[in-house]
């Protein structure tokens, strides 16, 4: 494995590899891997001759409250395990490098970006990901991009930047890899305290609530949140959002006929923790 830190690097190997006509999977990352990269890394593996995985803590996708300067980070962990995963080349440029002196472009999506995460972190959030996003399909030009359905906003954000501007990338969204408590697989577990740990899987048990209530033939929105809400409060757990909506629009239902997502946020301890579950509708 080539650990790269320029854009010119990693452009002159994938050209070469790309004239010995090989194909090319992305795994766009923050590094702090855990068991959900790895998952990602294993389908690119699976599907393509080169995998690039980047590692890129993206400070644009940040506010200037949040997490930024204690984001995890363990660049020689996450080589040796990228390594063990047959990756080909890890992508680790410094910010100077992704936004040099004078960067002065950002990609907005509307829409898509002003509910749920766009509406709890703010709009600067998900132009920091379009933004970021763009310039690693610029800079590797993968045939395939391997995403985690655990930021199911992101995945559908992605989506419509690749639709939108015509990019010749495929977007793989893959499933939610969980602890054996149900807790959805976060760089940001690690923030938990043993007490803030056990709570956190709550979040799990209450889409699972809301889950086998819609299985169960409920299609009333307000009762299928409610069911995920009552176990939310009986763990103490305050969401910053628990909503349900269209699973490729995020508009609002008032039933669950057709495909919808139910996602949640909330603060646990230390951590802000979100995660999903898709709710198929009729077929």
């Amino acid at each position: 494995m080539r650990i790269l830190r320029t854009i010119a690097e990693v452009r002159a190997a994938i050209t070469q590899e790309r004239g010995a006509g090989k194909t090319v999977g992305l795994v766009p990352t923050m590094g702090a891997f855990h068991e959900g990269h790895l998952s990602l890394m294993r389908q690119a593996r699976t599907h393509n001759d080169l995998v690039v995985v980047s590692l890129f803590v993206n400070p644009t996708q940040f506010a200037p409250n949040e997490d930024l300067s204690s984001y995890p980070r363990d660049e020689e962990s996450d080589a040796r395990q990228a390594v063990q995963e047959g990756v080909d080349i890890l992508f680790a440029p410094a910010a100077s490098e992704i936004y040099p002196d004078g960067f002065a472009t950002s990609i907005h999506v509307s829409g898509l970006t002003d509910v749920l995460d766009g509406a709890s972190r703010g709009a600067h959030h998900f132009d920091g990901v379009a933004t970021v996003v763009t310039k690693l399909f610029g800079i590797v030009r993968p045939d395939v991009a391997y995403f985690g359905q655990k930021d199911a906003q992101q995945v559908l954000v992605v989506r419509r930047v690749v639709r939108d501007l015509d990019l010749d990338v495929r977007i793989e969204a893959c499933p939610i890899v969980r602890e054996p408590d149900g807790l959805a697989m976060s760089s940001r577990n690690v923030y938990l305290d043993a007490a803030a740990r056990e709570q956190a899987a709550a979040l799990n048990r209450a889409l699972d609530a809301a889950q086998a209530l819609h299985e169960s033939g409920e299609r009333a929105a307000d009762r299928i949140v409610r069911a995920a809400r009552e176990v939310l409060d009986d763990a103490g757990i305050a969401p910053e959002y628990l909503e349900l909506r269209d699973a490729e629009t995020l508009e609002r239902v008032t039933t669950g006929d057709r495909d919808t997502l139910l996602a949640v946020a909330a603060r646990v301890g230390a951590a802000r923790l979100i995660d999903n579950h898709v709710l198929k509708g009729a077929r």
